[in-house]
């Protein structure tokens, strides 16, 4: 009703204004009268309408429409139900056929799984079985690994031992400090030469080395062939062909001293002219006699007893010296020679260079330390109960205060103002590591880096008046250099391959060349200092040589006198001179003005 009336409203309200506007369109023209009769027409339009409402007509239309409407949905919405009725009995059947596909995979599943099952219970027993079985040859794998790195630690231990068995057996007076005298059955020293066919001795086309010609005592005249003198066909060329026959003799040179003897007659005492000063036997010896004895007991290592044999045998007979004087000769020598000794000690002290070394020897079955101090020409052997820092006192080591050569004693590390060790030693040492740890490259590298520098110094120019420490900076350097790289190689090597708990000598050995760089390099840089400490072991090896021939010495008094000695007779060979007679000057003296007795 609402809808009627607001429609009756606007009808009333559109004639008002049709009839203003008819009033009004006249002034405007034809587009306002169409503009007019189009809002008659609706306005007559909706009176139609307005009446058919109003008849009620329209409301029946509507409903008829409605119902009409209500019935086509009512049509569509039961053929939608069918359509959703058949689309769910297709669907349920469907669903039906999915289910039975899915039962059917379902058991298809479940066949499948019980198959996998009982294939996966196969598969545990045979995996379990497996793993027993695995087990059971891990236990016999490790029983076996442990038995075999038994059996390899037996033999690395065994390898070990052989190791330095052979090292030991080995070592000789080429790669150790075992003087050559010990090995007996040392090989033969290989050269290079190689085989000519000429025969031995001098070759055609050489000069000639003859024997020394000496001062004639005697000469006999062999007159010409008379068959050559009296032929015309033969002159003299004015030249002398001469042969001498050398020979020796030994014969005794006796001086008899004699005066006559006078007697008090009143108090019968004896009185005779003095004879000349030493003269207190009735048979004395002199410094001839004496020296000869005494160098072929003490250098030349001939027993007591022989000494006196050969030298009645030289003289006939004539002359047989008891063994109780020739063994006190070196005592008297001691005494005699005080002056020279404490000259050699004061020489050793000023020196540049001094070696220096100990040796063992027995006194009845005790062991004692003998060390000689020495330079190229002064030397002195000093025994001692000790080695170490007692066997060094009251010797010139212990006051030392320039280089001291020596071997790797630790000892001599604590004296002088620098020290050289001898690379002699060093040489051997690794040698013995070459032929002991063959699988190392840097022993053989160091030995001939070490030869090469010793070649160099060797060759320095000795009419070089240069200071020592100038010796070719630049060559040194490299030297240096490359004996840095040859250890960092054996670091390289160790640390790859550790040495064996057996054979530790080649790893020491690199420890100390690592240690005491500026020992063994001293020689480069000074060349007032040897490189080896050859001049000490040769005059030990002289004591030693001693040693052998004695067996052992009888008391301290004799080892004492004996190394007083034979460092004087070293000296007296450095000067040059004649080792025979500085000996028979030394005896020859009557006193010596250095000794206690002399006031």
């Amino acid at each position: 009703m609402a809808r009627l009336e607001a429609q009756e409203a606007l009808i009333a309200e559109l004639r008002a204004g049709q009839g203003a506007g008819t009033r009004r369109a006249a002034p405007f023209g034809n587009a306002a009268y169409e503009y007019l009769t189009n809002l008659q027409y609706k306005a007559r339009s909706l009176g139609i309408q307005l009446e058919s409402f109003k008849s009620g007509q329209k409301y029946t239309d509507m409903r008829a429409a409605h119902k009409a409407q209500i019935a086509a949905k009512d049509r569509e919405i039961e053929r939608l139900k069918r359509d959703l009725a058949d689309a769910r009995a297709q669907v349920s059947a469907v669903r039906c056929g999915w289910e039975q596909v899915f039962d059917d995979m379902e058991k298809e599943q479940g066949k499948e799984l019980a198959k996998k099952d009982r294939k996966i219970k196969e598969a545990e027993t045979r995996t379990i079985k497996a793993e027993a079985q695995r087990d059971e040859a891990r236990d016999r794998v490790k029983g076996a690994l442990t038995e075999l790195y038994a059996v390899r630690t037996e033999l690395e231990d065994e390898r070990g031992r052989n190791q330095k068995l052979t090292a030991q057996i080995n070592r000789d007076h080429e790669n150790s400090s075992i003087p050559s005298s010990q090995k007996p059955n040392r090989k033969k020293i290989a050269n290079n030469r190689e085989k000519t066919g000429r025969s031995p001795g001098g070759q055609p086309g050489h000069k000639g080395h003859p024997r020394k010609k000496h001062t004639a005592t005697e000469t006999i005249e062999i007159p010409a062939p008379e068959k050559y003198a009296d032929s015309p066909h033969y002159v003299r060329t004015g030249r002398v062909i001469s042969k001498q026959l050398v020979g020796i003799e030994i014969r005794l040179n006796v001086i008899e001293y004699s005066t006559p003897e006078l007697r008090n007659r009143l108090t019968s005492q004896r009185v005779h002219a003095d004879f000349p000063e030493g003269l207190v036997n009735e048979v004395e010896y002199d410094g001839s006699v004496k020296a000869l004895a005494f160098l072929l007991n003490n250098h030349c290592n001939v027993s007591v007893a022989k000494v006196s044999e050969l030298i009645a045998e030289l003289t006939g007979g004539e002359l047989r010296m008891s063994t109780g004087m020739i063994n006190g000769l070196s005592a008297e020598f001691s005494q005699k020679t005080a002056g020279e000794q404490k000259k050699a000690f004061a020489d050793l002290l000023l020196s540049p260079a001094m070696n220096a070394d100990f040796t063992t020897v027995k006194v009845n079955g005790r062991n004692r330390q003998v060390l000689v101090c020495a330079t190229p020409s002064t030397a002195l052997y000093f025994a001692r109960e000790h080695k170490g820092h007692e066997g060094v006192k009251d010797t010139p080591v212990e006051e030392y205060q320039h280089t001291m050569v020596s071997d790797h004693d630790a000892t001599f590390r604590k004296y002088g103002t620098a020290r050289q060790e001898c690379l002699e030693h060093i040489l051997r040492y690794l040698k013995d590591s070459m032929e002991n740890e063959p699988g190392l490259r840097w022993n053989r590298r160091m030995r001939a880096l070490i030869r090469k520098m010793i070649h160099f110094r060797k060759h320095l120019d000795p009419d070089d008046e240069r200071d020592p420490d100038q010796i070719d900076p630049d060559r040194v350097a490299l030297f240096e250099a490359a004996y840095d790289e040859i250890l960092h190689l054996a670091r390289d090597e160790y640390e790859y391959e550790p040495p064996s708990k057996y054979y530790k000598e080649g790893y020491n050995l690199y420890k100390r060349l690592v240690a005491f760089k500026d020992d063994n390099l001293l020689f480069l840089h000074d060349r007032r200092v040897p490189w080896t400490n050859n001049l000490a072991e040769r005059l030990l090896r002289i004591l030693k040589r001693k040693y052998k021939q004695m067996m052992t010495f009888r008391s301290d008094g004799g080892l004492d006198s004996l190394c007083d000695s034979l460092g004087v007779v070293a000296t007296l060979r450095a000067t040059g001179g004649s080792l025979f007679e500085g000996v028979a000057t030394v005896f020859g003296r009557l006193k010596n003005p250095e000794s206690k007795d002399a006031g």
